[in-house]
């Protein structure tokens, strides 16, 4: 009988992507996040009970800046009083990445990248098999140089790798879920990719995503994996590790009768999404959406607007809750307008540059509020809508 945590992608110290530059962003709880999600999956480890401890790749964001990320990882991996654990270096950490180094506690095992190999634990018949990144552009498959399954262990892979080539991040050391299941062994902790996911049930082969989302790319709650059982099943359980929370919401403007009335249904939708963090501090992007009379209104002044959103979250959640965007989507509802202006690719082509500096450039000197601080002027749809909003705040003052 076997039980480990499964866990992949740390990224430790992880940079905040220009988070500063945003009024009342939570920066300090956004800085040590991923530090208290690493110190509750020690916490977990001790609760658990746990004989074995893999994580599979980016266990650091990229390369140091100093020693303090490793001392930081030294004493909590040293927490876990003597708990074997198993490391894989991914495309983050890979070797030609972090040149800074220091010598991990005795408990700790990485892979080398020169080829995969074998750490034998034969008081726990079990046999973990990995094999590190030498450097972040890894386009070799690793699972046919894995060994063959020890016999009379229980055989777990550790890999991060983009299986099955998951579109949603770049594309690393790619294999085939077939390529895992042929190879026998009874389970595959693999990392690279930042959502929870199961490839195969038997045998089981698995992600646990990251531990602690980073930016609002990485939704919902974030964890890790505990498996257990012997050589004849295996059996997975989910743990929620992360310390703060990012979540994207769309509040239905349909209908709403003007502004005052969207910002009370964001206000009732910021309240649901901040219940669901479990008393988690929760950064939340709202996209305002829907057919509404009140799309003018918003349109002429939306940083006034933004501000009323705002204001709305400190009242819903003060120090638990903040907007990370606000994106007004709406569309004019009860006006009468040109409709919707379409541009054609071909003609803003044509247009470029003459058209930044004799029609963008007025307008939004004139009516700065129709435009978002990444604005691209040479985007067909950010055109159109453009033009579109001008001329429904046009229309709406003039009726």
């Amino acid at each position: 009988m076997i039980k480990f945590i499964h866990a992949a992608d740390i990224h430790l110290d992880s940079p905040l992507l220009g988070l500063e530059r945003y009024e009342g962003a939570p920066v300090d709880q956004v800085r040590r996040a991923t530090r208290r999600a690493l110190e509750n999956m020690v916490d977990l480890a001790h609760a658990e009970k746990v004989d074995l401890l893999l994580i599979a790749g980016d266990l650091y964001d990229g390369a140091l800046r100093d020693y303090n990320t490793i001392l930081y990882l030294n004493k909590q991996l040293s927490r876990l009083g003597g708990l074997p654990v198993c490391i894989v270096k991914g495309n983050h950490d890979a070797d030609s990445i972090i040149t800074r180094s220091l010598s991990l506690p005795n408990n700790v095992h990485v892979f080398e990248s020169g080829q995969a190999s074998t750490k034998k634990f034969n008081d726990l018949r079990v046999a973990v098999h990995g094999r590190s990144f030498a450097s972040r552009e890894t386009d070799a498959d690793f699972v046919r140089s894995y060994p063959a399954p020890l016999p009379g262990f229980i055989n777990i892979g550790l890999l991060h790798t983009s299986a099955s080539g998951n579109s949603a991040h770049n594309t690393y050391a790619p294999c085939s879920v077939e390529s895992l299941v042929r190879r026998g062994y009874d389970y595959w902790a693999l990392g690279h990719v930042h959502t929870r996911e199961e490839l195969s049930h038997d045998p089981l082969i698995a992600y646990p995503g990251c531990i602690q989302g980073r930016h609002i790319r990485e939704t919902g709650p974030k964890g890790c994996l505990i498996v257990s059982g012997d050589e004849t099943e295996l059996t997975a359980e989910w743990r929620e590790l992360d310390v703060m929370r990012w979540s994207v919401a769309e509040v239905d403007a349909s209908g709403a009768g003007d502004a005052r009335d969207v910002v009370e249904r964001a206000e009732a939708l910021m309240k649901s999404e901040l219940a669901e963090t479990d008393d988690r501090p929760l950064a939340l992007r709202l996209v305002i959406s829907g057919a509404t009379p009140a799309h003018v209104e918003m349109t002429a002044n939306r940083e006034y607007w933004r501000n009323e959103f705002r204001g709305r979250a400190t009242d819903v959640g003060l120090d638990q809750l903040w907007l990370e965007k606000i994106i007004f989507s709406t569309t004019p509802d009860g006006l009468e307008t040109s409709g919707t202006i379409t541009v054609e690719k071909a003609d803003l082509d044509a247009l470029l540059p003459e058209w930044k500096e004799n029609v963008i450039k007025p307008l939004r000197e004139k009516a700065p509020d129709l435009f978002t601080t990444d604005f691209d002027p040479e985007s067909t749809q950010e055109v159109e809508k453009i033009f579109t909003d001008a001329a429904a705040m046009i229309a709406g003052k003039e009726s």
